[in-house]
């Protein structure tokens, strides 16, 4: 079924129908280029000999000198900027003025402006190569070679020149850069004289030296006693966390030698005291737990192990706050110690930062006047090595070859002969595929598939013809490829659907005249006759149907007796010698057609046909000659739509099936007629040898 969905509305241009309107309009390119030829043999001789001549500079040997810099080019860009030099007008000025001031006395044609003739300069050099060839092309052959001598000597003048001039440059500016660095090393130096004279730098050296050494004592200091600070610290908070009536901690941890570096020996001894009288009491405390085992409260040694107990626990609690004291003491000096130390720190500090940055600015000053000395060293040597090298002549150019003998060029004649060729052939085949662009016609059915998808069923060659009459389908294996695609059109028909909606009425038209449906409808009547199925072939075409010719048959009466007298319709249907293939033709030609087939007749005779044969095929005129398609479209069970290969175009075949679903009518499909059975697209039913009857039997 065509659905609009799938059709494409793109014009696209496709290399096959290029190819297959090359072939049909062939001359086209053929005549353009002839005329090109004609045209580039007009300006062959019009267009004026020309001579060239070939000379060749190369880059010669240089002298380096190891410490002296040489003259260089950039030689990234140097072929560019040589080729666009040679070619300029300063050099064509100098060129002609060496040549009129040369000794052999040539002379310059000039155009009738007065201007001396051009002289085309082309020049070529091979990769990692330092020859450059350069080939002059003018209208004289004698001018061409002496221009072409003159311009390389101009050229080797021209940069000798400018060498000397931007060495003399170069040397200026470097000389100006060398007074400069003259005058920045003399200020540099001042600058340090000035320094070093207010400030002794021995001396500095030797302060910085003592005050480095001193400071670090005192930071020594500083940290014993900041230890010995939280020792004590740690020593008070123990003492004071300390319950005598237990005597479980231990408030001095600290051994004998660093109580008396703390406290001092008489300090250190009650601290000593205190500790004994400790353990003192912790040994009474278990002497009584022991005796508790076995002895009462009351009893006389335990009344008397209480007693020495509370008389050590008193005793205790007397050297510990003796010892508190003389701990808070010692802290409180250790402390003062301390920040006297600091204060100190501070002060040392700040002198050594004093005294290193003064030598710190003493080696600045000292690394700014080395840096200028090296400025000025480098410069100075750097101007005197360039006056050196400067009296050696760097020139690095040369002539290799002269300018040779003139010779005639053609280049010019084959360059006109080749662009009118080419231009020629590029507008012959842009005509042909402006052709393709704008052509709408189809021309292979890769492109009706594009367009329709798959509502296209089967495509159908060119048909073969005998003595200029048609050759409708047989047997005959000489049809084969034409009979081969009427029966695949008869299988579409057959498998199309199943069950009642099988069409077996089927209207079969086209968008416009000379399409073939005629041609189509009768060898598709022909077809299904020889397959077995009862076939009745009707020619709707009451203006203008052929199918009585194509059938050999009579015309009347036929279809335009048969709507006015629907009783006749056995005795107007023809028969021919294929067995179940019935025709009624036309007949005779009636004023308005269109009318007779709105009439209720036709209903009737279409309800009586289904009920004889299997298939009734109704040929019409084409959809945009007359109304009358539309009114048998919607009558019929289905339409077939015919589409010729090189004559329908995208846009008669679309309207037509716009109209057709305008009216209501069920479109089966398109039938693409006509194809070029030898043109590449066509692959089908090509295979001749499988008709061979005798050489089937054979095998």
């Amino acid at each position: 079924m065509y659905n609009e969905a799938e059709s494409s509305t793109g014009s696209k241009f496709r290399l096959q129908k290029f190819l297959l309107l090359l072939t049909q309009y062939w001359w086209v390119p053929a005549g353009t280029l002839f005329l090109s030829l004609i045209v580039a043999g007009v300006q062959l001789i019009h267009q004026p000999a020309v001579f060239f001549s070939v000379g060749s500079i190369w880059e010669t040997m240089k002298i380096q000198l190891p410490d002296g810099p040489l003259f260089s080019e950039n030689t990234e860009s140097l072929p560019g900027t040589q080729n666009d030099l040679l070619r300029s007008g300063l050099m064509r000025d100098r060129a002609l003025a060496n040549l009129q001031a040369a000794s052999n006395h040539v002379v310059i044609p000039v155009d009738s402006h007065g201007w001396p003739l051009p002289v085309t300069v082309r020049m070529s050099q091979t990769s990692k190569s330092a020859v450059v060839t350069l080939e002059a092309i003018g209208p004289q052959p004698a001018y061409t070679q002496a221009y072409l001598e003159a311009l390389m000597q101009a050229y080797l003048e021209y940069k000798a020149e400018l060498r000397k001039q931007i060495s003399g440059d170069t040397l200026a500016s470097i000389a100006e850069q060398v007074k400069l660095a003259e005058l920045e090393l003399k200020n540099q130096q001042d600058i340090l004289t000035g320094f070093e004279r207010t400030n002794n730098m021995a001396i500095l050296q030797e302060e910085g030296t003592v005050a480095g050494g001193y400071l670090t004592k005192l930071k020594t200091q500083l940290s014993d006693l900041e230890s010995a600070e939280r020792l004590l610290e740690t020593a008070s908070v123990n003492l004071a966390e300390t319950n005598p009536g237990v005597g479980q901690a231990n408030p001095m941890s600290l051994d004998v030698e660093t109580l008396t570096s703390l406290l001092g020996p008489q300090a250190a001894g009650v601290a000593v005291e205190l500790q004994n009288k400790i353990r003192e009491l912790d040994m009474l405390k278990m002497q009584r737990a022991a005796l508790s085992v076995n002895l009462r409260d009351q009893h006389p040694k335990m009344k008397k192990m209480d007693a020495d107990i509370e008389t050590t626990e008193r005793q205790l609690e007397i050297y510990r706050r003796l010892n508190q004291e003389q701990i808070a003491a010692t802290a409180e000096n250790a402390r003062r110690n301390v920040e006297n130390v600091q204060n100190s720190i501070k002060e040392w500090e700040t002198s050594v930062v004093d005294v290193n940055s003064r030598i710190a600015k003493d080696e600045q000053l000292k690394n700014n006047m080395q840096r200028a000395q090296s400025e000025y060293d480098r410069l100075a040597a750097l101007m005197q090595n360039f006056k050196i090298s400067r009296d050696f002549d760097q020139e690095t150019l040369a002539v290799l070859e002269h300018a040779s003998p003139p010779a005639r060029s053609y280049g010019a004649m084959k360059k006109t002969l080749t662009s009118t060729i080419m231009g020629g052939l590029l507008l012959g085949f842009g005509c042909v595929g402006l052709l393709t662009i704008r052509d709408e016609k189809f021309s292979s059915m890769v492109e009706v598939r594009e367009k329709f998808g798959d509502s296209v069923l089967a495509q159908v060659p060119e048909w073969p013809k005998a003595e200029g009459k048609l050759q409708l389908t047989t047997d005959c294996e000489l049809l084969h490829p034409y009979a081969e695609s009427y029966r695949s059109l008869r299988s579409a028909l057959l498998f199309f659907t199943q069950g009642a909606n099988r069409p077996r009425v089927i209207l079969i038209t086209s968008a416009v005249p000379d399409e073939g449906k005629s041609t189509v409808s009768a060898n598709l009547a022909h077809t299904l006759a020889l397959g077995g199925s009862r076939v009745l072939l009707v020619d709707a075409d009451m203006r203008r149907g052929t199918l009585h010719e194509i059938m050999h048959m009579e015309r009347e009466p036929g279809l335009s007796h048969l709507l006015s007298y629907p009783a006749d319709g056995d005795k107007i249907i023809q028969t021919n010698s294929l067995p179940n293939l019935s025709f009624i033709s036309c007949g005779g030609r009636v004023i308005n057609p269109g009318d007779l087939l709105l009439g209720p007749a036709l209903d009737q005779l279409l309800g009586y046909w289904r009920s004889q044969f299997d298939y009734v095929l109704i040929d019409s005129c084409p959809v945009f000659a007359a109304d009358d398609v539309t009114s048998l479209a919607v009558k019929v069970d289905g339409t077939l739509l015919v589409v010729r290969s090189r004559f329908s175009s995208e846009r008669q075949v679309r309207g037509a099936l716009e109209i057709l679903h305008q009216r209501g009518a069920r479109i089966l499909g398109v039938v693409f007629n006509r194809v070029n059975a030898s043109s590449r697209s066509y692959g089908h039913y090509n295979y001749a040898k499988y008709y061979d009857t005798a050489d089937t039997a054979a095998s």
